[in-house]
């Protein structure tokens, strides 16, 4: 299989496959919930080896430094836990960019299964973290995700996209999200994302250097306190569904260099993260309009509900570019519904929004991600004016940009 066809694969899961995903639990009754929350959620915005199978940070009884304290007391049959990286890490830009993103592997060292109902990210340098993403890795994914934690010199490994931890139970899933000035991401429902005895977390943390001009040499010590709840015979296991649409934003009538050239800029996206992610653009666009490039600061993507689920919230991801985004159910009939309205996209708050009651969905429905970028802000944003204006398409650089609603729902 070619990079690109493992790239539209892997769209399939991200941006609307949801009929083949969720087709694994809609075909019979012998897929389990590891699988189906490796298959929805895991496909999609560490501490230093110790021995040759790699490692994981243990859990500190004194808290790790810089998680801030909580705003929403433990609830009955809550529990606390802080884990993190226990070395400090200093990022590297790679391929003449200014990015690094770091996936770190901690142990939450659980005794018993458990349902992780919250979580409070924090770095301990902000002015290099642009944001940070969760996995959850399935005990059956354990000695992939030491061995990739092995096989990159020092603490953690290298992982544009997402964690890139394949195993048994297919991929990891995602689970939360944290962004500057990001509080506790807390549900309040009676649902939660399972975790089983073995279960590991990645830290995946984009590093974006713009702020130190691309010198190297700060360096992050991240951590990240999870609520943990042993749950009920009522708790419902939490899926995250991320939807996505293509990005084609072009130069301002202003702005013009070699990067406005829409193959010019796939073709750096490629250089900075591989062939692999420089194919999500080209696969949404087949994916969303037919294959047809529509140049524009708005798009959309539409998706097929294959079978029925509850939606319990949503969260967008935008980078800082990001002007509004909207998840819509059935637009354009009768039925038609607004599922997450973010209509003024702030970058430093990205908190997943609980709906106001929970919304039953199934067959025939159809769900749309619209995301609005506008790329006048590039000249107004002291991260972004000092690079050359670009057409900006799907990447994971701070000068990209994703478009991305992440549901979180439950499957009867």
């Amino acid at each position: 299989m070619t990079k690109r066809e493992k790239a539209r694969v892997r769209l399939g899961l991200l941006a609307g496959a949801l009929v083949g995903v969720l087709a694994l639990v809609a075909c019979g009754s012998d897929t389990g919930s590891e699988e189906l929350e490796a298959a929805v959620a895991g496909s999609s915005p560490s501490a230093s080896s110790a021995d040759s199978a790699g490692s994981t940070s243990s859990a500190s009884a004194h808290g790790h430094p810089g998680i801030p304290a909580p705003e929403v007391a433990l609830r009955n049959g809550e529990r606390f836990l802080e884990i993190g990286m226990q070395e400090a890490y200093a990022p590297q830009a790679v391929n003449g960019g200014t990015d690094d993103y770091r996936c770190f592997l901690v142990d939450p060292a659980l005794a018993k299964p458990e349902f992780l109902i919250g979580a409070q990210f924090a770095p301990s340098n902000k002015d290099i973290v642009h944001h940070a993403n969760v996995y959850l890795v399935d005990p059956a994914n354990v000695a992939a995700a030491r061995q990739k934690d092995a096989d990159d010199e020092g603490q953690g490994w290298q992982c544009f996209g997402t964690d890139g931890v394949r195993g048994q139970a297919g991929e990891s899933a995602w689970v939360d999200t944290w962004t500057p000035n990001g509080k506790e991401s807390l549900l309040t429902q009676d649902v939660g994302f399972q975790m089983q005895p073995g279960s590991l977390l990645v830290l995946q943390v984009h590093y974006n250097l713009l702020a130190t001009g691309g010198k190297e040499g700060a360096e992050d010590r991240s951590g990240i306190r999870l609520r943990l709840s042993d749950g009920t015979s009522e708790t419902k296991p939490l899926y995250n569904v991320p939807l996505m649409a293509p990005i084609e934003l072009p130069c301002t009538k202003e702005e013009s260099g070699p990067l406005c050239d829409r193959e010019a800029s796939l073709k750096d996206v490629s250089e900075r993260f591989g062939a692999e992610l420089a194919a999500i653009e080209p696969g949404l666009v087949a994916q969303c309009t037919g294959g047809k490039v529509k140049p524009g600061n708005t798009q959309s993507c539409d998706t097929q509900v294959p079978m029925e689920m509850t939606v319990y919230a949503g969260r967008g991801h935008m980078h800082l570019l990001g002007a509004a985004l909207k998840v819509e159910l059935n637009p354009g009939t009768a039925k038609a519904q607004t599922l997450l309205d973010v209509p003024v996209f702030d970058f430093d708050n990205q908190q997943r929004v609980a709906l106001p009651e929970p919304v039953k969905v199934g067959p025939g429905d159809t769900v749309r991600v619209t995301c609005t970028h506008d790329a006048s802000l590039r000249s107004k944003l002291p991260q972004l004016k000092m690079l050359p204006p670009r057409y900006v398409v799907y990447g994971d650089g701070s000068s990209d940009e994703m478009c991305i609603g992440l549901m979180s729902v439950t499957i009867p």
